[in-house]
């Protein structure tokens, strides 16, 4: 295996403790590689590599997400690639808050995707912050 730092909010991380607390992961890092798998298993011709990676998913998913009220169009679903895209192009703009809003409005804040969606904004913010 290649190792690979990442770094995430404070807040996702807390969500990640949290479904760790709750042993749904055994830790961190395995969270980590589930959430890149499944990611990756969106895409067409990707078989997952993770052992268990079924039967976390199952687990993972066992409930339906909670609802923002948002309604969530299945083209937003399935069209990962485009949305990523959309949220760096709002955030070279600066406009981290639209970025932040597409994201929540694209995926709920369990799904993987929103997850990566957000780390995806972090050099961004720290950007903005230190153009303060």
């Amino acid at each position: 295996m290649v190792k690979s730092t990442v770094r995430f909010p404070e807040a996702v991380m807390d969500c990640v403790e949290e479904m760790v607390a709750e042993g749904v992961f055994s830790n961190k890092s395995e969270f980590q590689r589930f959430a890149v798998e499944y990611v990756l298993s969106e895409i067409e011709d990707y078989e997952p590599e993770m052992v268990d990676f079924d039967e976390l998913q199952k687990e993972v998913f066992q409930d339906p997400p909670a609802s923002s009220g948002a309604e969530i169009s299945p083209e937003i679903n399935e069209n990962f690639y485009e949305n990523a895209a959309r949220v760096r192009q709002f955030a070279i703009r600066g406009d981290i808050e639209t970025a932040e809003e597409y994201i929540d409005t694209a995926y709920p804040v369990t799904d993987p995707r929103c997850l990566l969606l957000d780390d995806l904004l972090e050099p961004y913010r720290q950007r903005e912050t230190e153009d303060e």
